[in-house]
């Protein structure tokens, strides 16, 4: 659903994707998923193509996390992972995730 957000808010709650255009930079609209200012509505292709890129990206980083988590527990179970080793693999996890996103 796209519109402007002030006459048709409950369409765009109950949309399953809710942009509003909008001239003020300044503008509120609780009930959507996104804002766009008028004037880059003619980027609104190029957006949709960042999104698409971003939901795999999104996808990576998950499956990523899971095999970096499945081997760690791997070791953790087995007692081969020190307490210390722990420490500092976990913020790496963390950062790892930063990096590739």
């Amino acid at each position: 659903m796209i519109g402007d957000g002030l006459n048709d808010s409950g369409a765009l709650k109950q949309s399953d994707v809710g942009l509003v255009v909008s001239q003020n930079d300044q503008f509120f609209a609780p009930s959507c998923d996104a804002i766009i200012s008028a004037s880059a509505l003619s980027d609104l292709d190029e957006l949709l193509v960042y999104i698409s890129r971003a939901k795999y990206i999104l996808y990576g980083a998950f499956a990523f996390a899971a095999i970096y988590n499945l081997i760690g527990l791997w070791f953790a179970v087995r007692g081969e992972l020190s307490p210390v080793v722990a420490a500092i693999l976990m913020p790496t996890s963390s950062i790892s995730m930063i990096v590739y996103g």
